[in-house]
C-alpha cells in the first residue's frame, strides 16, 4: 500500500537543524534526501504557501495572494484577511469559488479522502481542501467530505501552541497513521512559528519552541518506521513553509500614501494596502490606477523599501499581473544578527488586520535570504538516505512530488516531482 505522510513545522528555519536544537530532524538528515536549495513562494506566509503546497502553483493560478488580500464584495475593494473560519465562504460568495485549481485532496479523491490536520490560521488549513473532498481537522472547525461538519468528539479540540501541537501529533499517529491509514496525509504544526512571532528567534521561549516541535517530528518518523517494516510503502515529506527574520522596524506605508495623497483615506477602495509582514500587495481599483506611477516613484524614495515589483515584473514573483494587485514591495533587511545572534533582520510593514508583528521578534512574508529559508527532506522510495540535493527546489514542487508517487498526473502543475536516486 503507498501512502504520503507529509509533516510541516511551520516557521522553522533551515540553519536552524541541529543537534542541540532539533535533535530528530538532525538525525534525519542521515535517512532522507535533503533539498539544500529549498525555497517559499511570493509572498513567504502560511496561507499562501499552504495553497501552493496544496495545488502545486504558484498564486497566480491558484489565486490566494497574501495572509490579507483586497475582496470586491460588492461595495468595491475591502481589505479582508484570509485567516478566519469566515473567509473561505466570503471568497466563494464573492468570486464564485476558493482556489481556481484543484488541490491534491481533490486529485486523490478517488483513492480515498485525504486527512489533514492542521494548528495553524483556519484559512491556512482549509486551503488544503476548501471544497470538502476529505477531511480537514482545525480547532476552529473541523470538516468531513461534503464539507460536513464534525461536531462530535472526533472534532480536533486543541489549543493553539506547544501543547496544541503535542496533543495533535499524538492523535495524528495513533488515529491516522496506525488505523485510517488514508493515501494521503498532512499534519502542519503551529510551531515554532507561532512562539517566533512573540519572542526573539534564539531566545530561550524560541529554542523550548524548537525542541518541542522537533519531539513531534520523533513520534512521527517512529511511528513510520513501524509502518513501513509492516509493508506499507510510504513516502516521508518533512518540511516548513517558511523561515523567519527578525523585525528592526515597523513601517506604516498605508497610513503615509493618505498623508502623501496617493490614497484618500484609511476605508477608501482606491488604493489597498494588504501587508504580508515583510512586504505588502497593494491594490489599485479603477478609480486608483491613475496614480500606479506616482505611487511607484513615491515609493522609490522610501528608504525602508527594498524591491517593487509591478507589471510583468509580477510574473517573476509567481503572481497575475493583469488584476487589482498592482503592486508588490519588499523590506530592507540584512544578515545583522539580533541579540541572541541569529541573523536575518528586516523592516516590516504595518498591519491593521493581525497583530503578529512585534519589533525584536520574528517575521516573515518577504523575499529575505532567511526568511526564504525553509527546510525540505524526504524519505522513501526514489530518495537515497543522505543525499544532498544542490537544485533550487520550491513549495510548488511538493504537490507533483505526492502525485508522481501516487501514480496520478502531475502535468498541469507549476512544481515538478522531485527525487535524488
Amino acid at each position: 500500500m503507498k501512502r504520503v505522510i507529509l509533516v510541516v513545522c511551520d516557521g522553522l528555519r533551515a540553519d536552524m537543524i541541529c543537534p542541540a536544537w532539533t535533535p530528530n530532524l538532525f538525525q534525519l538528515k542521515d535517512e532522507a534526501c535533503i533539498f539544500n536549495n529549498h525555497k517559499s513562494v511570493f509572498p513567504s506566509t502560511t496561507r499562501v504557501t499552504a495553497a501552493s503546497i496544496a495545488t502545486g502553483c504558484y498564486p497566480a493560478k491558484h489565486g490566494l495572494e497574501g495572509n490579507s488580500i483586497a475582496l470586491d464584495e460588492g461595495d468595491g475593494l475591502n481589505l479582508v484577511s484570509v485567516g478566519p473560519a469566515s473567509f473561505r465562504d466570503r471568497l466563494r460568495k464573492a468570486t464564485g469559488r476558493t482556489l481556481k485549481v484543484p488541490t491534491i485532496s481533490e486529485r486523490l479523491s478517488q483513492k480515498g479522502q485525504a486527512v489533514i490536520f492542521s494548528n495553524v490560521s483556519p484559512g491556512a488549513a482549509y486551503f488544503h481542501d476548501p471544497d470538502g473532498y476529505g477531511f480537514v481537522y482545525h480547532r476552529s472547525c473541523s470538516y468531513g467530505p461534503g464539507l460536513l461538519k464534525i461536531s462530535d468528539s472526533s472534532h480536533l479540540l486543541v489549543s493553539h501552541d506547544v501543547k496544541g501541537d503535542r496533543v495533535m501529533t499524538n492523535r495524528f499517529c495513533d488515529e491516522i497513521l496506525k488505523v485510517r491509514k488514508p493515501c494521503y496525509s498532512v499534519l502542519w504544526q503551529c510551531e515554532p512559528d507561532h512562539t517566533q512571532h512573540c519572542n526573539p528567534l534564539g531566545s530561550p521561549q524560541h529554542l523550548a519552541a524548537l525542541l518541542a516541535s522537533d519531539f513531534n517530528i520523533g513520534k512521527v518518523c517512529s511511528v513510520v518506521e513501524e509502518e513501513s517494516k509492516k509493508g506499507d510503502d510510504i513516502l516521508l515529506i518533512v518540511a516548513s513553509d517558511h523561515g523567519h527574520e527578525t523585525v528592526t522596524k515597523i513601517l506604516p506605508l498605508e497610513k503615509i500614501l493618505i498623508e502623501t495623497g496617493l490614497k484618500q483615506s484609511a476605508s477608501s477602495s482606491d488604493v489597498v494596502v494588504a501587508s504580508n509582514g515583510l512586504s505588502a500587495n497593494i491594490y489599485l481599483s479603477e478609480d486608483g490606477l491613475p496614480r500606479l506611477k506616482a505611487i511607484i516613484d513615491f515609493l522609490s524614495k522610501l528608504e525602508e523599501i527594498d524591491g517593487i515589483f509591478h507589471g510583468t515584473d509580477l510574473c517573476d514573483l509567481g503572481h497575475n499581473p493583469n488584476g487589482a494587485l498592482a503592486i508588490s514591495v519588499t523590506t530592507k533587511n540584512s544578515k545583522q544578527k539580533n541579540k541572541f545572534g541569529i541573523k536575518g533582520v528586516s523592516v516590516a510593514i504595518e498591519d491593521p488586520l493581525h497583530s503578529d508583528t512585534r519589533v525584536g521578534c520574528g517575521q516573515h512574508g518577504g523575499l529575505g535570504s532567511f526568511e526564504q529559508n525553509p527546510f525540505l527532506m524526504i524519505k522513501g522510495s526514489g530518495f537515497i538516505p543522505g543525499t544532498e540535493w544542490p537544485d533550487r527546489t520550491s513549495a510548488v514542487d511538493i504537490a507533483p512530488t505526492v502525485l508522481a508517487f501516487l501514480d496520478e498526473s502531475f502535468t498541469d502543475l507549476d512544481g515538478t516531482p522531485l527525487s535524488c536516486s
